[in-house]
């Protein structure tokens, strides 16, 4: 009897030993690298890489058997069936395959894995043992080929998990050493457990010394030559395959080019070409691109320039970079471009919104700057003169108020076509803000030629914008500024524009005004009296004066009327006319209105007699959410019974924000208030206001009573409020009555009330019963006080 181990140990080469082992070696460590080559890659490619692996494995476990055998220098002579040989070869392949089909998809199955890839190489071990061809008998320890068996999945297991849990080249390391070890152990115990029993019976194998070295070397060659293809391909794929799909990442457009043509691409490249890949590999650059800087494509440059396609959309922009590379061994242009279209767009957009008014079109604040700064440095060069137009729209807020901002919108961008239509070439149009428009004009004739520029834009505004067809229409005042004559730098020039704005607005609108020294004073003084203002009360500047009202049926006086006064202490008596617009302009009406209503309150309340007291309301007053707790409160300060005040308001009040203000003026009417709607028939006169809200009067402006014996349109409209009144039961008072013919018109067309110079001239109001202080009247009760804080 012979033992195979005994072969192995004393009958073996040692040198084919040495090269079965650097095969098991190698095969394991290239089948681990091919396993982590799977792990990296997309699902499709992982399948691929992981039957490479089990080629690897498989091919490398069936070498090293073979090989191992071939090194035998026993006495028996051994031979191979090559059928069953190569059937061993497969059958290795396919465990290996199905191992990793587990493994990979499933971790958890690790244990599975390393058992199906022991039972393949004992399959293998097997198969090739059954081509074994020698004149012996073969049996077979099965106690040690199952030990064997339990150390290789042991080694197998280890080995796997090994490859999950490390990283790194250990990765690769550690459990090919473990799996070499696995493979030598399950092979030596089965090749140990191998009884060899010569039988002369059997025909004897003729092998030669030369035979062995031919098979081992064959072998050899082909697990070796298979492998490094294997270790080849793995290197392409991850530096090259890999590196196409890095460069195909990428947002650039990426071309080498060499010998003045290109001989590689990527796919970003050839979409910004607009061609397929093969038809733009191997054309010279400068047929696909045209750089901006007039220079060859492929040309180097020392920084990025633009080009343009010569084939597809020619509008597109890109940038285009180039470097110089070694490729190949040989020098090469690596052409990067971009596509800058959409960028350049949206910078354009950005330009263009940074520099025009989103609305409009028009030139913006800060373009016209330096539009404006340019002009006046020409002029101080040449002495070339220009004109600056400034417009304000006329009854624009109230178009805004009553239509909507929508509406006011397309306001603003017909008044913009006007413009446009209106100025030359080489003017510039802009719109500061809101309803501020300016024009920046050149001419030849001077002051007569911008004079007429101006009467041109007022002219189409009349025609374009009538007021009795479109209730939208607005109007426009023109203040006109010269340089260098108005001014010689940008400031000067505009607030001189301004001010001539400002007298053209106060010469009644629509019309256009030169600027002359003159104004700049009166704007001053403007602002000197504005300021005053602001002092007005603190400085107990201030008093009022009442105006009687007579009722007309039996000439009795049944209230007054609380005008306000301003001593000032260097202009003397300050005309209400005067400082009330620039109050109700700054804001400053707000503390005055609150002074008047709260002084005229207080000398009512200690009246000898209960007349009522009627106290103006300014617009803006109704701006704030408070007002008719205000006037609780004060009525409750003084006193007063709510029945005795009467706040006069004009329909302007009801412009802006018409619900709140009718909900302000229906909590003063709770308060037991009266509520007068004062120069009725003037401004934006509405049915629809009298229907909202129940007034308890309504007053006459005393335009229409002034000009009642002269026009009889007046009259006529006199007659149609008083009927109107009426109809719902309102009384209608006429103001401004200073002649007895003015007085019997009013009586015949059947007015309530009169007030005016004839009747009674403002004074000081009825005489006192007692010290304001002493007085016990109550004001508004607490409760009453309490539901109205409430409902504000």
């Amino acid at each position: 009897m012979f033992t195979v181990l005994e072969c192995v140990t004393q009958q073996h080469q040692s040198s084919i030993v040495l090269v079965a082992a650097a095969i098991a070696l190698t095969g394991m460590f290239a089948f681990f690298h091919l396993m982590l080559r799977a792990e990296e890659s997309a699902a499709e490619r992982r399948r691929n890489w992981a039957l490479i692996a089990a080629f690897a494995g498989g091919l490398s476990v069936w070498a090293t058997h073979f090989v191992a055998m071939l090194a035998y220098e026993g006495t028996v002579a051994i031979g191979f069936d090559w059928l069953f040989t190569a059937l061993s070869s497969a059958l290795a392949v396919a465990g290996f395959r199905l191992a990793l089909a587990i493994g990979l998809s499933r971790p958890r199955l690790l244990l599975g894995a390393a058992g199906l890839i022991t039972m393949s190489v004992a399959v293998m071990h097997f198969v090739g043992m059954a081509g074994v061809r020698a004149a012996a008998q073969v049996r077979f320890d099965w106690l040690s080929i199952a030990v064997g068996a339990v150390v290789a999945f042991v080694m197998f297991a280890g080995a796997l998990a090994a490859f999950m849990r490390l990283a790194g080249w250990r990765r690769i390391l550690v459990p090919g050493s473990v799996a070499v070890i696995g493979i030598c152990t399950l092979h030596f115990t089965t090749m140990s457990a191998t009884i060899l029993a010569p039988d002369p019976a059997l025909p004897a194998v003729e092998t030669g010394v030369f035979d062995r070295i031919w098979l081992t070397s064959a072998i050899s060659a082909v697990t070796f030559l298979v492998l490094l293809v294997l270790a080849i391909a793995v290197v392409v794929d991850r530096y090259l395959v890999d590196l196409k799909g890095f460069a195909n990442a990428t947002l650039d457009g990426l071309a080498l080019v060499q010998d003045g043509r290109i001989v590689e691409i990527n796919t970003k490249f050839a979409q910004l070409c607009e061609r397929r890949e093969g038809d733009i590999v191997g054309l010279p650059p400068n047929l696909l691109l045209k750089a901006n800087d007039g220079q060859p494509v492929d040309a180097a440059r020392q920084r990025p320039v633009e080009a343009t396609p010569q084939i597809g959309e020619r509008h597109r922009i890109f940038e285009l970079a180039v470097h110089t590379i070694d490729y190949g061994g040989r020098p090469c242009q690596v052409i990067a471009i971009r596509d800058l279209t959409e960028k350049r767009a949206a910078q354009r957009k950005v330009e263009y919104l940074a520099r025009h008014d989103m609305l409009t079109g028009l030139t913006n604040r800060s373009m016209f700057q330096e539009a404006l700064e340019e002009a006046l440095t020409l002029s101080r060069e040449t002495g070339e003169a220009f004109a600056l137009l400034s417009l304000d729209l006329d009854r624009f807020k109230a178009v805004n108020d009553l239509f909507g901002h929508a509406e006011g919108d397309r306001v603003l961008r017909d008044v913009a076509e006007i413009l446009r239509s209106a100025i030359c070439e080489g003017d510039v149009v802009a719109r500061l803000g809101g309803d501020e428009f300016i024009i920046l004009a050149r001419r030849v004739g001077g002051a007569d030629a911008y004079g007429a520029l101006a009467e041109r834009i007022l002219a189409i505004f009349r025609e374009r914008m009538d007021l009795l067809a479109d209730p939208t229409a607005v109007g426009v005042s023109i203040g006109i500024a010269l340089s260098p004559k108005d001014g010689k730098d940008a400031e000067t020039l505009m607030h001189s524009a301004d001010v001539a704005l400002y007298r053209a607005k106060n010469s009644g609108r629509g019309v256009h005004a030169f600027y002359d020294r003159t104004m700049d004073h009166e704007a001053r003084e403007r602002r000197q009296l504005e300021n005053d203002l602001r002092q007005a009360i603190a400085r107990e500047e201030f008093h009022l004066l009442f105006q009687p009202i007579q009722s007309i049926a039996d000439e009795t006086v049944v209230g007054y009327e609380a005008l306000l006064r301003w001593d000032h202490p260097v202009r003397g008596n300050v005309s209400p006319d005067l400082f009330i617009p620039i109050a109700e302009e700054s804001g400053i009406i707000l503390s005055i209105g609150e002074w008047v209503l709260r002084e005229a309150c207080r000398q009512a309340a200690g009246w000898r007699e209960p007349c009522k007291v009627a106290v103006n309301i300014s617009a803006v007053q109704f701006r704030l959410p408070g007002l008719a707790f205000l006037v609780c409160t004060v009525l409750n300060e003084t006193g007063l019974a709510p029945a005795r005040l009467e706040l006069e308001v004009t329909e302007s009040a009801l412009l802006k924000d018409r619900r709140a203000t009718i909900e302000t003026l229906r909590q003063l009417k709770a308060i037991g208030v009266q509520i007068v709607m004062d120069d009725f028939g003037t401004g934006y006169s509405s049915l629809s206001n009298l229907q909202a809200f129940p007034f308890d009067r309504l007053k006459i402006d005393r335009s229409f009573i002034a000009s009642m014996q002269s026009d009889p349109n007046a009259r006529a409209i006199v007659h149609a409020v008083v009927g109107l009144g009426r109809s719902l039961n309102l009384p209608v008072t006429a103001e401004g009555i200073e002649t007895e013919e003015q007085y019997r018109m009013i009586v015949e067309e059947g007015c309530r009330h009169a007030q005016g110079f004839l009747l009674g001239r403002p004074g000081r109001g009825p005489l006192p019963l007692a010290p304001v202080a002493d007085l016990p009247e109550p004001g508004v009760e607490d409760d009453t006080l309490a539901r109205l804080l409430f409902s504000v």
